[in-house]
Order: structure tokens, then C-alpha cells, then sequence
């Protein structure tokens, strides 16, 4: 992708010998890259984080965020090796999903530690599901608005399933409607809503009989399988 090769060129640039890495990870480096959905996340690594490392990157991460894109993380390469104990998820996304546009694989040899990584996922759902609840709240009487607010969120839980999947001991697919069925499966719950909104956001069609319905009803329904998936990574020892 041609904005990804010139990121990698504006920071070239601007760190010359004190840019270590750049990798792209998650579902933008995966099978299941969809161009129109897929975040372009960013881990930039460099040999030390300063003021002026800070002010140098600035004009970088402006130029990104003006495409539509979220900012890349910045760390040390000690950071990088020593901060998966605190990040479990991330880490565990990069190790599974990455591509290195410079540099160093500096991930290729990060262990991830599982200590908290139940914890992890855990407060994930939960926080992001008081989010959702506060937003729809505000928006219930917007049937729009409130397709839109379940849209935007559906990656992202549907990212937290695959961790609680693994985090149950099943290998999951990284792919979001594979991911999805898994979830069904393995919860025994109906993912009816998870499948109708990524029909929704990829305009397809919904499988027979799964037609979006009324949004409030949906977003009844949606909340009802995270709050179904909370409950089943809170049992997890």
C-alpha cells in the first residue's frame, strides 16, 4: 500500500539510524484484511524515546491521522521486549498477524506472558461494553445512529472473541466471521447479531432469514452476546 511505504519513508527520514522497526500488525497484516474496514496499526520502535523524538514524529503522526489512520505506537526496543506482561492482547496480535515494513523483527523473539492475560480480556469487554451502553443510551431514538455506534464496535469485539477463544485453550481463526461461528460453538449462544452487523458493514446480503430487523431490537441482542462472552471469560481460571 502506497501511504504505508510512505510512512515508512517519512520516518526514515526524520530518525535516520535511530529508527529500529516498523511493523504493521493485526487484521491489516492478516488473511482477513479488508481494505474498506482493516485499521493500518503501526508499531514504530526506535533506539531511545526523547522530546526530541516526540517533536520530530509530530508532523509524522499528523499526516497519518489526516488518512484516516490510527496513530502508530512508539516504543524503545526495551519496551518492546519487556512490555508484554502489560499488553498481552497487542503483544499476542503482533506475534500472530504481523509484517515488517524496516528493520529488525524485533517481535519475533517477544515471549508472551498469559499471567494476566485472562485479566486482560476481561476488562477489555467489560470497559468497552459500558462504552457501548452509555453510547447507545444517548442515541436509542436514532435508529441510524444507532447502527452506526454498532458497526463501529463490531471488529473490535469480535477481535476480544478470538482472544477469549484462546484464552479458553481453542485455536481461533483469525478471520471475523470464522471467528464468530467459533464463538457459537464454543459458548453455545446465537451470534445472529455479530453476523447480521458484519453483513451490514460489508453490504452483503444476510443468510437466509437474518435480515437487520429493528436496530433497537439488534442492539438488544448484541449486548446480550457480550454480556454472554464477559461471562464466560470470567469463568476461565
Amino acid at each position: 500500500m502506497d501511504e504505508l511505504k510512505e510512512l515508512v519513508t517519512k520516518l526514515e527520514r526524520a530518525f535516520h539510524d535511530r529508527l529500529v522497526s516498523v511493523v504493521l500488525y493485526g487484521s491489516a497484516a492478516g488473511e482477513d484484511h479488508h481494505a474498506k474496514f482493516s485499521d493500518l496499526n503501526v508499531l514504530c520502535v526506535l533506539k531511545e524515546i526523547t522530546p526530541r523524538e516526540l517533536l520530530e514524529s509530530e508532523p509524522i503522526l499528523k499526516w497519518w491521522r489526516e488518512h484516516g489512520h490510527p496513530a502508530p505506537n512508539i516504543m524503545t526496543e526495551e519496551e518492546a521486549h519487556h512490555s508484554s506482561d502489560c499488553f498481552p492482547i497487542e503483544f499476542r496480535d503482533m506475534k500472530d498477524r504481523r509484517k515488517v515494513l524496516y528493520g529488525l523483527d524485533v517481535i519475533a523473539d517477544v515471549k508472551i506472558d498469559d499471567k494476566f492475560y485472562r485479566a486482560q480480556i476481561e476488562h477489555e469487554l467489560r470497559s468497552k461494553l459500558f462504552h457501548l451502553r452509555q453510547q447507545g443510551a444517548r442515541v436509542l431514538s436514532d435508529p441510524v445512529a444507532l447502527m452506526k455506534l454498532c458497526l463501529d464496535s463490531v471488529s473490535t469485539f469480535c477481535t476480544l472473541g478470538r482472544h477469549a477463544l484462546i484464552a479458553s485453550g481453542v485455536h481461533s481463526k483469525t478471520d471475523k466471521r470464522a471467528i464468530v461461528r467459533q464463538l457459537g460453538h464454543t459458548l453455545k449462544m446465537d451470534v445472529t447479531p455479530f453476523e447480521t452487523l458484519l453483513d451490514v458493514r460489508e453490504d452483503k446480503p444476510g443468510p437466509e432469514g437474518n435480515s437487520m430487523g429493528d436496530p433497537g431490537e439488534l442492539f438488544a441482542a448484541y449486548l446480550q452476546c457480550i454480556q454472554r462472552m464477559i461471562e464466560f471469560v470470567d469463568k476461565l481460571e
